[in-house]
């Protein structure tokens, strides 16, 4: 085991939003601002911000690194940065809250139309869940379905997909 691996989580806070030089196996060095350290395998994440907007990121693997050094303190700039990097993006979405909320009420009273089992989860109250076994996120499309039964999934997005195409219809039909 290295220096590295023996230092305890409450050390390794210590470097991160640091600009660090990690002295890695076979006479490797790496340079850049630390992210984070995985405290299992000790691996640290560094990113390098290039010239066009993009940013590098590079995991060194815990069992490899030999030293890190510390190089530069962060300025609240690059702290910002460093915080919401891992964080999406904010997107314009075509809908307002007010036509998700509509949307999403729409649904869920349709699928209890169709004696389907719906709640609505999430801290902000977004979610749809169906018969808790699979969740329906803004903007409530099939595409926004998740499940880890595949089966369920592919019937309740035929389901979602049918709803889309006939709002005006209140009820499933049997042919």
């Amino acid at each position: 085991m290295t220096q590295w691996s023996n230092k305890s989580p409450l050390e390794w806070q210590d470097y991160i939003n640091k600009e660090v030089k990690v002295y890695a196996d076979e006479k490797n060095d790496y340079q850049g601002w630390l992210v984070t350290v995985d405290p299992v395998s000790t691996s640290i994440v560094l990113a390098n911000f290039q010239e066009d907007q993009e940013t590098l990121i590079r995991v060194i693997m815990g069992h490899a690194v030999q030293e890190v050094q510390v190089v530069d303190e962060a300025d609240e700039a690059t702290k910002d940065r460093l915080a919401h990097l891992f964080t999406p993006r904010e997107t314009t979405s075509p809908y307002c809250k007010d036509d998700l909320e509509k949307k999403k009420l729409s649904l869920k009273n349709w699928l209890e139309q169709n004696n389907i089992p719906v709640s609505v989860q999430g801290e902000s109250c977004t979610v749809l869940c169906v018969a808790g076994v699979l969740t329906i996120d803004p903007p409530y499309g099939p595409e926004n379905c998740s499940s880890a039964n595949e089966i369920i999934l592919s019937r309740v997005q035929g389901l979602l997909q049918w709803f889309l195409n006939n709002q005006g219809e209140t009820r499933l039909t049997s042919h």
